[in-house]
C-alpha cells in the first residue's frame, strides 16, 4: 500500500469517526441561517430579525432560530448532509443547487390558458393565480388568453445557505413544541403522560386450539385472550379553535401524528379539548369558550388570529345572529 493511499485511507476514517460523534439524523437542532441567491443575492429565508427587517420582509411575522429534526427534509437535504457530523456552535455555508432546490426552469410550464380561468382581479401581468389546482404566475393578457408560468418563482436558482449551529434540544416538550413549529407554525400546549389501560392478550394461539381439536379436546374455535394492563406513553396535545381550523391539520392529522409517534418515541397522540374544571351544567361549556358570558370576545379574538371572519363562517353555516 502506497503512502499517499494509506494517508487518504486514515482521512476517510477520520472523517467517518467525527461524523458519527457529531450531529446524527434524529437529532434536534437548533440552527440560525439566512438564505439567498447566488445569482442575486436575493433573500429567500431568514431566521434573523435583523435580516429582515433591513430587506423591509415579514412586518408582521417574528423572526427566530429554528429548530429542526436532522434527515426529516425539515431542511434541504444538502444543508442536513453538512450539518451532520457537526457540533454546536459549528458555522457553515452551503449552495444548494437549482435542482435539489427549487428545480430547474421549465420552459414547458410556461403556457397560454382562456383568460376566462382567470379571477378578473388577478388579469393582470404578475398576479398569483392558481389555475386547475396549479399556482402560477401571469406573465401577459392578451385578448381572451393568457400567459401563466407555473414555474415555482425560484426555479433555476441555485440557493446559498449560511448557517450557525445555536443547540440540540433534548427535552421531549421542546421537542414536541418545535415540531408543532415547524410543522403548523403554531405554539400549543403539549404534556406527557403514562396511561394504564387495559387490552385483551392472547394466550392460547389458534394453532394450539386446532392441535387440541385434534387430540380431542373440546375447545372453542380462535385463540384464548385475557385482560391486562398496558402501559401507553401518550402526548397531549392542547385542542383549540387555531388548530381545528388549520387546513393542513384538518387534512394531514394522521401524518402528522404518525410522525410525533416515530420521532418522539410515544404510543399514541391524543388532541384533548378541555371543556371547563370544576363542574357545571353541559360539561362546563364556559371552559370551552370563557368569553361567553361577556359577549364571547375570546372565541372573537381566536377567530380573528385564524384569519376567519366571524360574519362569513354564521353565513356558511346558516346561522342567524
Amino acid at each position: 500500500m502506497s503512502d499517499d493511499t494509506a494517508a487518504d485511507e486514515a482521512d476517510t476514517e477520520a472523517e467517518h469517526d467525527a461524523e458519527s460523534t457529531g450531529l446524527q439524523d434524529g437529532d434536534f437542532v437548533t440552527v440560525a441561517y439566512t438564505a439567498r441567491t447566488v445569482d442575486g443575492g436575493d433573500l429567500v429565508d431568514t431566521t434573523s430579525q435583523e435580516v429582515a427587517d433591513e430587506e423591509g420582509v415579514g412586518e408582521d411575522q417574528e423572526f427566530e432560530p429554528r429548530t429542526v429534526v436532522l434527515g426529516e427534509g425539515h431542511i434541504f437535504p444538502d444543508v442536513e448532509d453538512d450539518i451532520v457530523g457537526s457540533e454546536v456552535g459549528d458555522e457553515g455555508s452551503v449552495v444548494v443547487p437549482a435542482a435539489d432546490a427549487f428545480g430547474e426552469y421549465d420552459d414547458e410550464e410556461v403556457r397560454t390558458i382562456s383568460a376566462n380561468k382567470i379571477e378578473e382581479d388577478d388579469r393582470y401581468p404578475g398576479a398569483a393565480v392558481t389555475i386547475d389546482g396549479e399556482q402560477g404566475y401571469v406573465e401577459t393578457i392578451i385578448g381572451g388568453r393568457a400567459r401563466v408560468d407555473f414555474n415555482h418563482p425560484l426555479a433555476g436558482e441555485d440557493i446559498e445557505y449560511d448557517y450557525e449551529i445555536l443547540d440540540t434540544v433534548d427535552d421531549r416538550e421542546e421537542q414536541a413544541s418545535s415540531l408543532l413549529d415547524t410543522m403548523l407554525g403554531m405554539d400549543l400546549d403539549v404534556w406527557f403522560e403514562t396511561d394504564v389501560e387495559e387490552e385483551e392478550e392472547i394466550v392460547e394461539e389458534a394453532d394450539d386450539l386446532e392441535e387440541a381439536a385434534e387430540e380431542g379436546d373440546d375447545e372453542d374455535d380462535g385463540p384464548v385472550t385475557e385482560t391486562v394492563e398496558v402501559e401507553k406513553d401518550t402526548l397531549y396535545i392542547e385542542a383549540t379553535p387555531q388548530l381545528s381550523m388549520n387546513q393542513q391539520w384538518m387534512f394531514q392529522k394522521q401524518q402528522i401524528a404518525q410522525q410525533f409517534v416515530e420521532l418522539l418515541g410515544v404510543d399514541r397522540v391524543i388532541v384533548q379539548e378541555t371543556l371547563g374544571e370544576g363542574g357545571g351544567m353541559m360539561g362546563g361549556m364556559g371552559g370551552m369558550m370563557p368569553g361567553m358570558g361577556g359577549g364571547g370576545g375570546d372565541l372573537e379574538d381566536a377567530l380573528e388570529d385564524a384569519d376567519v371572519d366571524a360574519d362569513e363562517l354564521a353565513e356558511e353555516l346558516d346561522v342567524e345572529e
